[in-house]
């Protein structure tokens, strides 16, 4: 199983990327799926996360500015952020089989069967 993140970059506060995860030897869904980050010197944490039933879940300082989807014509899983803060700086990965949603956004350290290697992403000021 790979699974492989793209769309990371440096953008300035305000703006936008979209990430994006392709699979190879397993396919997304349905079941627990989403992304984490994890900035220098800080726990990994939850961003967004879709359960097998199909219900999405943010971190808090995630909603209303990130937004989670799943494509399983083309078993990707992709993550649109908007409104980007210098706080969401972070390494971020995606990951496959987690055992809920509601506990990657709130847990520290949530924990995937399947991740990926990840892909920076920068905000400045």
């Amino acid at each position: 199983v790979q699974l492989v993140e793209s769309g990371g970059g440096s953008v300035q506060a305000g703006g936008s990327l979209r990430l994006s995860c392709a699979a190879s030897g397993y396919t997304f869904g349905p079941s627990c799926m989403g992304w984490f980050r994890q900035a220098p010197g800080k726990e990994r944490e939850g961003v967004a996360a879709i359960n097998r039933d199909g219900s999405k879940y943010y971190r808090e300082s995630a909603k209303g500015r990130f937004a989670i989807s799943h494509d399983s014509a083309r078993n990707t899983l992709s993550l649109q952020m908007n409104s980007l803060m210098p706080e969401d700086t972070a390494m971020y990965y995606c990951g496959a089989l987690c055992a809920d949603g509601a506990v990657v956004v709130t847990a520290i350290n949530p924990i995937f069967t399947y991740e990926g290697r990840g892909t920076q992403v920068t905000v400045s000021p």
